[in-house]
C-alpha cells in the first residue's frame, strides 16, 4: 500500500510540475508572443484563408458568442447525420448498426458539449467512421471551444477599457494546433507502445486461457483515447472506458492518462496569472482549486483503501481495499485517485466502476461535479470559477462598505445578477431532473423497473449522479442505471445543452461588460484578489453554495446509504 500511495503522489506531483511551464506556454501562445510553435503559423494562416476568416480582426463579446454558437450548430447537424446513418457508412468492418434517433440525439449533444455521456457501448454502438470523423473530431473542437472562450475572459480582465476582445477563431485554431494536437499525440504514442490498438481491422477471434472463444474489438483506439483525456472529454472507445485492458493496458498508461486529465485545467488556472502579468493571481486560483480537490481526494483514497464494511461482515478479506468494480492491475488507491480527478474536471472517464464505490466516496465524486469549479474542464473550468470570484468580490465589497471592484473594474448589479443566475442554474438543472425522474419511478415502479438495478438509497444516487454528470459536462455514471431509453436520452440531452452554453455565455457576457468600464487604478483601499485571504473567501463561497443547494439530495442518497452500512 505504501508503494501505491507513493504512486498516486508521483502522478499528481508530476502533473503539477508539468502544468507550470505549460501555463506559461499557454499565456505566450494566446498573447501572440514568439514561441517555439510559430512554425505552425503558415498552416494556421492557410486554414483561415480557406475558411475566409480574418483572424486579426478584433471581436466584441457578442461577436465571440455568435461565432461560437454558430459553429456548434454546424457540428451538431454533422454529428446527428453520421450517427443516424453510421450503419451504411464506410469503415464499419464489424457491421455495427445505426443509432436510434433519441440515442443519436443524446450522443451528438453529449460529444458536442464536451460531456461524452455514453448511453451505448463503444465496441457495438459506434463504427470506426463515427468514432474518428464524428466523435473524435468533436473531442478536439469542443475542447478548443472552451479554451477559446476562456481566453476571451482573460482579455477582458486586462488593464484599460476596450470593446474588442481578440479573435475567437484565432484562439480556437491555436488551441487545436499548438496545444491539443501535440499533447494528445504524445499520450497516444505512449498508449500504442504499451499495447493499445491503432488500426482499422475488425474484431479478432481469440481463445482465452479458460478455453472460451471471444471476439476482441480493435480499431483506431489510441488516437481517440489521447484526446479524450487531454481535452477533458472522457468518452470511452470501449464500453468500460479506461477500465478496459486495451484502453488502459498498464500502470504506466494509467499514470499518463490520469495526469492528462488535469494537466490543461491546472495549466489554464496558472496561465490566467501569467497572461495578465499577475502570477500571484494565478497561484491563488490554483491554490483554491487544489484545496477543494484535496478535500475530496484524500478521504476517498482512505475510504477505498479500507474497504467496504458490508463486504467485511461477509468474511471477505479486504487487505487490498475495496476491490469491487476495480482492476487488480491498478489497485484501490490509483482507482480512487482517478475517481476524483475525473469528477472535479469535466472528463468523466473511468478506470473503475463508480457504482461500486463506498457511499462517501460516491458522494465525493458527486460533490466534485456539483461544485464544478475545482480545476473543471479545459477552459470552462476557469469560467465556472470566475463566476464564484465575482460573487466573492461582491460580498467582500459589501463587508468592508466599498463598491466591489475586480482588477480595476467595478462589479455592479448587472454583472452580479448574471453571476447569481449562472451559479444557481447548475443546482436547478440537477435537482429538477432528479426530482422528475424520482417522481416517475415512484409513481409507477413496475413500468420503470428497468431504470434501477438497485432501488432505494443507491437507486436515488444513480439518478442524481446521471443528472449531475450531465449538468457538469462530465459524462461518467453510476452504471446500475438503465439509461438507454427515450426519457434518459432526451432529458439528459436537454440538461447538457443548457449546462454547457449558458455557463459560457454568462461569464463571457460579464467579462465583456467589465471590459467596457473605466479602469480604476489600485489604491490603498483596493481589495487585493491575489491574496490567501481572498482565496479563503472564494473557497467558502463555492462550498456554501454547493452545500446549501445539494445537501438535502445527498442526505437522501449516499449519506443515507452510508449510515445503513456503518
Amino acid at each position: 500500500m505504501n508503494k501505491e500511495l507513493l504512486g498516486i503522489l508521483l502522478i499528481f506531483g508530476g502533473t503539477v510540475l508539468l502544468a507550470i511551464p505549460l501555463g506559461r506556454y499557454l499565456a505566450t501562445v494566446y498573447r501572440g508572443d514568439k514561441s517555439w510553435t510559430d512554425f505552425l503559423a503558415p498552416f494556421e494562416r492557410l486554414l483561415f484563408r480557406v475558411g475566409g476568416i480574418d483572424a486579426t480582426r478584433g471581436m466584441t463579446w457578442q461577436q465571440h458568442l455568435v461565432a461560437l454558437l454558430t459553429i456548434n450548430v454546424v457540428w451538431f447537424v454533422w454529428a446527428l447525420f453520421v450517427l443516424c446513418t453510421q450503419g451504411s457508412l464506410p469503415l464499419n468492418p464489424d457491421g455495427n448498426p445505426s443509432m436510434t434517433p433519441d440515442q443519436a440525439f443524446n450522443t451528438a449533444v453529449s460529444f458536442l458539449v464536451n460531456c461524452n455521456l455514453q448511453h451505448y457501448s463503444g465496441e457495438s454502438g459506434a463504427t470506426y467512421f463515427s468514432q474518428v470523423f464524428c466523435l473524435m473530431f468533436l473531442q478536439f473542437v469542443t475542447a478548443a471551444t472552451g479554451m477559446a472562450a476562456c481566453v476571451v475572459v482573460f482579455n477582458a480582465l486586462k488593464e484599460g477599457t476596450t470593446e474588442k476582445l481578440g479573435n475567437f477563431y484565432n484562439y480556437f485554431v491555436k488551441s487545436i494546433t499548438r496545444v491539443l494536437l501535440p499533447l494528445s499525440l504524445a499520450v497516444a504514442l505512449v498508449l500504442v507502445f504499451q499495447g493499445t490498438p491503432m488500426n482499422w481491422q475488425a474484431k479478432a477471434p481469440i481463445v482465452t486461457v479458460q478455453g472460451d472463444s471471444v471476439n476482441v474489438s480493435r480499431g483506431p483506439a489510441a488516437a481517440m483515447i489521447g484526446i479524450k483525456q487531454i481535452g477533458t472529454n472522457g468518452g470511452g472507445y470501449f464500453g468500460v472506458n479506461s477500465a478496459h485492458p486495451l484502453e488502459n493496458p498498464t500502470y504506466l498508461t494509467n499514470a499518463v492518462e490520469n495526469g492528462a486529465i488535469v494537466l490543461i485545467p491546472i495549466a489554464m488556472a496558472l496561465a490566467f496569472g501569467f497572461y495578465l502579468g499577475r502570477p500571484k493571481l494565478g497561484w491563488m486560483v490554483f491554490g483554491v482549486m487544489t484545496a477543494g480537490y484535496l478535500l475530496l481526494q484524500v478521504p476517498t483514497v482512505a475510504l477505498e483503501m479500507h474497504g467496504n464494511p458490508a463486504i467485511s461482515r461477509m468474511g471477505v478479506d479486504q487487505a487490498l481495499g475495496s476491490m469491487e468494480g476495480k482492476e487488480i492491475r491498478l489497485g484501490a488507491p490509483a482507482s480512487a485517485l482517478w475517481v476524483i480527478q475525473t469528477t472535479v474536471t469535466s472528463n468523466g472517464s473511468v478506470n473503475s466502476m463508480h457504482d461500486s464505490l463506498t457511499p462517501i466516496s460516491g458522494m465525493n465524486a458527486l460533490l466534485g461535479m456539483m461544485t464544478n469549479a475545482f480545476y473543471g474542464g479545459v477552459g470552462v473550468g476557469f469560467l465556472n470559477f470566475f463566476v464564484f470570484i465575482i460573487v466573492a468580490v461582491f460580498i467582500s465589497g459589501l463587508m468592508v462598505g466599498r463598491t466591489p471592484e475586480f482588477l480595476g473594474k467595478k462589479i455592479e448589479a448587472r454583472e452580479m445578477k448574471i453571476a447569481i443566475i449562472i451559479a444557481l442554474l447548475h443546482p436547478l438543472l440537477i435537482l429538477t431532473g432528479t426530482a422528475m425522474s424520482a417522481h416517475l419511478y415512484a409513481g409507477n415502479p413496475t413500468e420503470y423497473a428497468a431504470w434501477l438495478a438497485n432501488p432505494g438509497y443507491h437507486g436515488f444516487s444513480e439518478m442524481l449522479y446521471e443528472f449531475t454528470s450531465s449538468a457538469a459536462n462530465n459524462g461518467s455514471g453510476f452504471e446500475g442505471l438503465g439509461d438507454n431509453t427515450p426519457w434518459w436520452n432526451i432529458a439528459t440531452g436537454i440538461v447538457m445543452i443548457l449546462a454547457r452554453y449558458l455557463p459560457i455565455i454568462g461569464p463571457v457576457a460579464i467579462a465583456g461588460l467589465l471590459a467596457r468600464k473605466k479602469f480604476i487604478p489600485e489604491s490603498a483601499g483596493t481589495l487585493r484578489v491575489d491574496t490567501a485571504t481572498f482565496g479563503v473567501m472564494v473557497f467558502f463561497v463555492i462550498w456554501i453554495i454547493a452545500a446549501l443547494a445539494f445537501f438535502p439530495a445527498l442526505a437522501l442518497g449516499p449519506l443515507a446509504e452510508h449510515f445503513t452500512l456503518y
